[in-house]
C-alpha cells in the first residue's frame, strides 16, 4: 500500500515538484560552500518529499549546539516559509477524501521542513 501512496504522491502530490524544488536549492548551497550542511539538508527533504509514505524523522544523537545554532539560520532563511507551504498545501489536499493521505504527508513534511538538522529521516519498518 505503501509503494501505491508514493507513486499517486510522486504524480498527484506535487512529490515530484517539491523534490525537484529541494533539490534545485541544494544545489545551490552546494555551490556556495559555506552552505553545505544546508545542501545536504535540502537533499534530504527531496529524497523525503519524494517518497514519504512509510519513512518518518527522528532526533539524530549526535547532533550538538552547531546544528541547533545552523538551524535557527534555517529557519531565518527558508524554514518558516517551507513549513507554512506545506501546511496550507496540507490543508488545501485534506479538503478533500481523496486527498487525505496526501495532506497528512505535507503536514509530515512541515517539522522537517522547520528544523531539519539534528533530525534524520528513517524507515518505518
Amino acid at each position: 500500500m505503501r509503494f501505491i501512496l508514493n507513486v499517486l504522491w510522486f504524480i498527484f502530490g506535487s512529490g515530484f515538484l517539491l523534490a525537484l524544488g529541494y533539490g534545485l536549492a541544494a544545489l545551490v548551497c552546494f555551490l556556495l560552500i559555506v552552505t553545505i550542511p544546508f545542501g545536504v539538508a535540502a537533499l534530504r527533504l527531496a529524497v523525503y518529499a519524494m517518497w514519504p509514505f512509510g519513512r518518518t524523522v527522528v532526533s539524530s544523537p549526535g547532533a550538538g549546539v552547531a546544528s541547533g545554532l545552523a538551524n535557527i539560520l534555517w529557519v531565518v532563511l527558508a524554514g518558516w516559509w517551507l513549513a507554512l507551504t506545506h501546511l496550507i498545501a496540507g490543508v488545501a489536499q485534506c479538503i478533500t477524501v481523496i486527498g487525505i493521505p496526501f495532506g497528512i504527508a505535507n503536514f509530515k513534511l512541515v517539522p522537517v521542513a522547520f528544523w531539519p538538522l539534528g533530525r534524520e529521516i528513517v524507515e518505518l519498518d
